[in-house]
């Protein structure tokens, strides 16, 4: 449908990539803060003619993040996988697109969705736990808003269900199908559906039932028996 978010959402791995990120004035900050943010160990190297003392401050906490501090030069792409162009400069930005597409670069340009090949999401995390969310860049402020909403509303504990979880999937026997039917009945009550019930106490639970049941129709079957 035409009106729905054609974005593909994807979780890199972006320390195993190379990034280069064209400048260092607060937009500059803005995404070098969201990139470490959530993969710290990523490589990046930061050109611009000048840069503020809280990226240099950033950058310092981050061996594998190298300033450059000089013009941008095509010769920067060289050597990189993904590309952030955060200046004030529209044309400098325009500049730095025209080169990256024949390299078959990745290009995320600052307020400037019909540039960026690829946008940065509004990002909840809890523990192992990270949701991204998207307005195909139609309105970060919205984005905020439900990142708020979902911090406020996911609990902390959810980071200690999946390592709980994690544990009980490795414990799980059966082909695919089995292991899913399986996670589905452990998480159940969290959906406000039955507990669950270990394999083992359902089958005591049958042996239970049945024996009560065969006492009741013996016990039934004496008291409607005829006397001799």
């Amino acid at each position: 449908m035409s009106d729905q978010n054609p974005l593909f959402p994807a979780f890199l791995k972006l320390e195993n990539l190379c990034v280069l990120l064209v400048g260092g004035g607060n937009v500059g900050l803005e995404k070098l803060t969201a990139i470490l943010r959530n993969s710290p160990e990523t490589a990046v190297t930061v050109v611009s003619i000048t840069m503020l003392d809280e990226l240099r401050e950033l950058a310092a906490r981050h061996p594998r993040v190298q300033l450059v501090e000089r013009a941008y030069t095509e010769a920067d792409l060289d050597a990189h996988d993904i590309v952030f162009a955060a200046t004030d400069d529209p044309g400098l930005h325009r500049t730095i697109v025209a080169a990256a597409r024949p390299r078959r670069l990745l290009v995320n340009v600052a307020d400037t969705p019909d540039l960026c090949d690829f946008y940065l999401s509004s990002v909840v995390v809890k523990g192992q736990l990270k949701v991204a969310v998207s307005t195909n860049g139609k309105s970060p402020t919205v984005g905020k808003r439900l990142r708020a909403v979902l911090e406020e509303t996911l609990p902390e504990e959810l980071d200690e269900v999946l390592a709980q979880m994690t544990v009980i999937r490795g414990r799980l026997a059966g082909d695919f199908a089995n292991k899913v039917k399986s996670l589905n009945a452990v998480t159940a009550e969290l959906a406000g559906g039955k507990a669950y019930e270990s394999p083992a106490t359902k089958r005591w639970r049958r042996v239970a039932t049945g024996s009560l049941l065969a006492a009741g129709a013996l016990l039934v079957s004496r008291l409607t028996r005829r006397p001799e």
